[in-house]
């Protein structure tokens, strides 16, 4: 069991999330950025898809209950159990009694604590994971809250030492794909998403990363029926500014997609900070 102590700015439990039922009108939702969530299970020896505590801008602490390993991976941020300080992207122990302590990234957004075992709250729908759009999972930890964390005793043995990761860039390059709705505007509109940074909003979420910057213009006018969108989608809303669909997009939406993220650039969009500036590239 693991209480948390104080949440940060937004704290919630979330594995791989609920593929499979979009068509039931329910959100994929899971990690914002799978890669890290992944990583960090393995380095304390869950599988992959165990669930975890996603950390937006860090700040949170956690008392462990239980004597146990556990590894922060994600966004780079200082680490301390009781005043002693921990690297990421590395497997610690922690006392029982133990409080862990994180600090705020210096790079990126969010950072993703995996416990031995794994979080093991109630599954919704065949997840752990809570979706802030739909309402569906745990709500987003308060201090207070406990959670159960499953056994360990037959669970592979923790074999490394630390993974080593890259530096986050100051200004990612994100790939993209022509979406399926690029035909509702000009010509030059893919020219102009990958020739100039965008600035990522204040108001940016789980649900999606809102960009400031050179408009996309539109060829025709006139109103979309709502269909079916996928995570990584750029929808552009009639600002012409595009928005950029993460975990807890919704499942369908009325307004034209310009462009999709290649699979391999999503957890690079997850780790988007506000006031940071990315690139596209075709």
């Amino acid at each position: 069991m693991i209480e948390v102590v104080r949440p940060g700015p937004l704290a919630t439990v979330q594995d791989l999330g609920r593929p499979g039922l979009a068509h039931l009108g329910v959100p994929h939702s899971g990690a914002a950025d799978e890669r890290a969530l992944r990583l960090a299970n393995r380095l304390v020896g869950n599988p992959e898809d165990a669930a975890c505590v996603e950390f937006t801008f860090g700040g949170g602490s956690m008392r462990f209950h239980q004597a146990a390993w556990a590894a922060v991976t994600g966004a780079p941020l200082p680490v301390c159990v009781d005043g002693r300080a921990h690297g990421t992207n590395a497997p610690f122990h922690v006392r029982q009694g133990g409080v862990l302590e994180l600090g705020t990234p210096t790079h990126g957004l969010r950072s993703y604590l995996a416990v031995r075992g794994g979080i093991t709250v109630d599954r919704v729908l065949g997840s752990r994971s809570t979706d802030l759009l739909s309402g569906l999972g745990p709500a987003p930890l308060s201090a207070g809250i406990r959670l159960p964390v499953g056994t360990s005793t037959e669970l592979g043995d923790i074999t490394v030492d630390v993974a080593p990761a890259p530096r986050m860039p100051e200004t990612p390059i994100l790939r993209i794909l022509a979406g399926p709705r690029s035909n509702w505007f000009t010509e030059d509109a893919m020219d102009t998403l990958t020739s100039a940074p965008y600035q990522v909003s204040p108001d940016s979420n789980r649900v999606g990363v809102r960009l400031d910057g050179p408009p996309l213009t539109r060829s025709r006018g006139g109103e979309l029926g709502s269909e079916g969108m996928a995570t990584g989608s750029i929808q552009v809303p009639p600002s012409g500014h595009p928005i950029v669909f993460l975990a807890d997009h919704p499942t369908t939406g009325g307004y034209p997609v310009v462009a999709v993220l290649a699979s391999a650039s999503v957890p690079d969009a997850a780790q988007l900070r506000p006031g940071q500036h990315v690139r596209f590239r075709t």
